[in-house]
């Protein structure tokens, strides 16, 4: 088990665990703490605190309780006026996809980065492609600017039938054979092409499955859109689900499909892969990055390719078995102990 001594105090930024685990930079923030234990202290207001509210105290009260600690802000967002810090930006979506946020929200995240990117001690990030993103919209020497790829939770393994059932019935999910996404109901996850693409195979493929999808509800024009209003046939949407029970799900499914437009990292895709599911994904973004070989990548404007993928992954079981041992070996590349590793090595350069 590795040792994260330091003879520097080091203060992590946990606003963003406030509420509901939901997105991935909750999760990567939890991983690390997980894993460095008591060697870090923590920093986070009395009570959850979400938008305006949530960034002053950000930027008045946390600024002025870091003191001479480095500061670790794991979540995108971090306090302008420090500049020992370490923050992780997961991805420029307020450059590359405004849509998928409020105008206001766009405009004072490209202001913060722009800003932070100039003074803080280093920048981490999740993968090459998120790297490349953060150098073409941001003032900041290459050398300041770290990947360090997401790991994947234990939890997310294959699982017995018992196991499965028991989530399964929990969610009332209407098949045990089904194709799962998991994602928000956000423009540049791409569900439009999706529910598309699926509503074009079904005469091909078994009637008893389904398309499940997973997610919490995104922006208001995410909700208007007639995609999720007009549903095709055997499409299921859960809404929020536990955490505890997205291992399960993932593990119960025929396959996977994740063919976002944009993605920093694409986490659901690595925890598929873990969980013994095959993973049809996007050859865009990242998602080249974290499956290699050990999934089908597909252009995802591509309506019918992508289709072309899901009845590949239903009806083909010698495909799916070859693809389940691919993903579970690509899978052991992204362990959290060394994302917390690579990430404690840059922090303990940055207080030097």
């Amino acid at each position: 088990m590795t040792m994260w001594n330091s003879e520097r105090s080091i203060l992590v930024n946990t606003r963003c665990l406030g509420g509901p685990l939901t997105t991935g930079v909750q999760r990567y923030t939890l991983e690390l703490l997980k894993q460095w234990g008591n060697s870090v202290q923590v920093a986070a207001p009395d009570c959850p605190l979400g938008g305006l509210k949530g960034h002053a105290w950000e930027q008045v009260k946390l600024a002025n309780r870091v003191g001479d600690r480095l500061l670790f802000s794991p979540a995108n967002t971090g306090p302008l006026a420090v500049k020992r810090q370490v923050i992780a930006i997961h991805d420029t979506a307020s450059f590359d996809e405004p849509s998928s946020c409020s105008r206001a929200f766009a405009t004072w995240y490209r202001f913060m980065h722009r800003v932070l990117a100039r003074r803080v001690a280093r920048v981490i990030t999740v993968s090459e492609y998120a790297r490349n993103r953060i150098l073409f919209h941001l003032d900041i020497p290459p050398d300041r600017v770290i990947a360090i790829p997401n790991g994947v939770d234990q939890r997310f393994r294959p699982h017995t039938d018992a196991e499965l059932c028991a989530t399964l019935e929990l969610l009332r999910l209407p098949s045990c054979r089904y194709i799962v996404s998991v994602g928000t109901q956000q423009p540049y996850k791409n569900h439009r092409r999706l529910l598309e693409a699926w509503k074009r195979i079904q005469g091909d493929i078994d009637p008893k499955v389904w398309l499940v999808l997973v997610g919490t509800k995104g922006p208001r024009r995410a909700l208007r859109d007639p995609d999720f209003n007009d549903l095709p046939d055997r499409v299921f949407m859960t809404g929020r689900v536990d955490d505890q029970q997205l291992p399960a799900i993932y593990a119960g499914a025929l396959g996977c499909v994740q063919i976002s437009l944009y993605e920093g990292f694409g986490l659901p895709a690595l925890e598929s892969m873990a969980s013994g599911t095959p993973v049809i994904a996007s050859n865009a973004a990242s998602f080249p990055e974290v499956i290699g070989d050990a999934g089908i990548l597909v252009d995802p404007l591509d309506v019918e390719r992508i289709g072309q993928a899901i009845n590949r992954i239903v009806q083909d079981t010698d495909l799916r078995d070859d693809l389940r041992k691919r993903g579970l070996e690509r899978s052991k590349l992204f362990t959290w102990e060394t994302t917390a590793q690579r990430v404690w090595e840059v922090l303990q350069n940055a207080a030097s």
